[in-house]
């Protein structure tokens, strides 16, 4: 093994085991409890690689078939690592690979350039079988809310959209907008239940698509419509008594977000209400995971809340209600990979293999995120007058058993695609 990976993991991993099989052979670190791992490297290269830059290096490798898991997988690797402390274990390399994005990061922040739509296809505009592999019934790429614990992937992303729903106040007659409408699960769902006519926006065409003929399908041409439309060119003259954004502000940037809550405040109505769903992080982040950010979410930003709150206050906008879902979206993912690990030769028939290595780190990884840096889901409730809304949070609950008996009765949803 190169001795620059022998070193860091000599350095790093003090609790749990980790067997290394590489060019020199077998070694073995760690105190022998906790969790155990295998792993093998294919060429001394890939050793030097990973020991010189891991946050990039570690996702590339796994895809490429260059670093395999043998015994555990790569969620248990990585949570292996997380499970040790990283500082003692940095390298001069890697301290310079992290001032460099550093610099990176605080160029593109000051130069920043639209590319929401190109961005957002990336991602997306994947195929749309990729997603019913591992998806609930109603396509819903967002965090479920596993509430009461227990209930299945299709149960709770049910109940997440009943507790958005139920924190919007929304009444029939009134103009719904959804920021970010994926394939138009939570929009068809807010019109059915509450008798509103509603408007989602997106910037990816393959959901555009699937939204709209779904809402055909169901028979709701006339209370939803989608649109291609990027939340910042929204016009102003139109107002809404209700918006729900889930999912969709981590696209934003957090040199946006001034931007994105004064189209808000343009675009509600006075007594209006925004449920806004989205990851948060416990700290700001000095520059975005390089993996993530080439491989699946270019220029995406997960906020902490201390960096949201300001550009709130600053539109003019109250913060009514914030609730804190801090395991829900492990959960959530452990559900995902789970799916798409048992359905992996459909997705490398789709693509390929290392398509299917590099969507399983990216679900591993983002779990791990959850189950070991502490980053969770927050839902701001947001308004003009404080009026807006009642002074406890008694109508929640209230509205979500109204919302579960609308359940009962609704009719059975379509098979989206796949």
């Amino acid at each position: 093994m190169a001795s620059s990976l022998h070193t860091l993991f000599g350095k790093i991993i003090k609790i749990g085991s980790m067997t290394v099989r590489g060019s020199g052979g077998e070694r073995h670190y760690g105190n022998g409890g906790g969790r155990s791992v295998t792993v093998r490297f294919t060429d001394e290269a890939a050793e030097r690689e990973l020991a010189y830059d891991p946050q990039l290096k570690l996702g590339e490798l796994y895809m490429d078939g260059r670093m395999i898991v043998e015994r555990g997988d790569i969620y248990e690797f990585l949570a292996l690592i997380k499970d040790n402390t990283l500082s003692e274990g940095l390298t001069f390399p890697m301290v310079l690979n992290g001032i460099r994005r550093i610099i990176v990061s605080q160029f593109r922040n000051r130069v920043p350039i639209n590319h929401n739509r190109r961005n957002v296809a990336h991602h997306y505009d994947l195929d749309e079988k990729l997603f019913s592999l591992f998806l609930d019934e109603d396509w819903q790429y967002s965090c479920a809310y596993f509430n009461p614990p227990g209930i299945s992937l299709d149960e709770a992303q049910i109940a997440k959209k009943r507790h958005i729903v139920a924190k919007l106040l929304a009444e029939p007659g009134q103009r719904a907008l959804e920021i970010g409408s994926g394939w138009g699960g939570m929009a068809m769902y807010l019109a059915e239940s509450s008798g509103v006519d509603v408007t989602g926006i997106t910037l990816s065409t393959e959901q555009l698509k699937i939204s709209r003929e779904r809402a055909v399908k169901r028979g709701l041409g006339n209370k939803v419509r989608f649109e291609l439309q990027d939340y910042y060119y929204l016009p102003t003259e139109r107002k809404y008594d209700r918006i729900v954004s889930v999912g969709m502000f981590e696209h934003v940037g957090r040199l946006n977000y001034r931007k994105f809550f004064n189209k808000v405040n343009d675009v509600l109505a006075e007594d209006g209400v925004m449920v806004l769903h989205s990851i948060g992080q416990p700290y700001p982040a000095i520059y975005n995971n390089p993996w993530i950010e080439k491989y699946i979410f270019p220029g995406g930003y997960i906020p902490s809340i201390a960096e949201v709150l300001p550009s709130i206050e600053k539109a003019d906008l109250l913060v009514s209600d914030i609730e804190i879902l801090p395991m829900h979206y492990a959960h959530t993912l452990r559900h995902w990979r789970e799916r798409f690990m048992a359905n992996r030769e459909k997705a490398a028939a789709l693509y390929d293999e290392r398509f299917v290595r590099m969507w399983e780190f990216y679900l591993a990884g983002s779990e791990m995120a959850f189950t070991h840096e502490a980053f969770f889901i927050f839902q701001m409730q947001i308004v003009k007058k404080r009026t807006g809304v009642p002074d406890n949070r008694n109508y929640i609950y209230e509205r979500e058993a109204e919302l579960k008996a609308f359940e009962q009765s609704r009719r059975p949803l379509e098979k989206v695609a796949g």
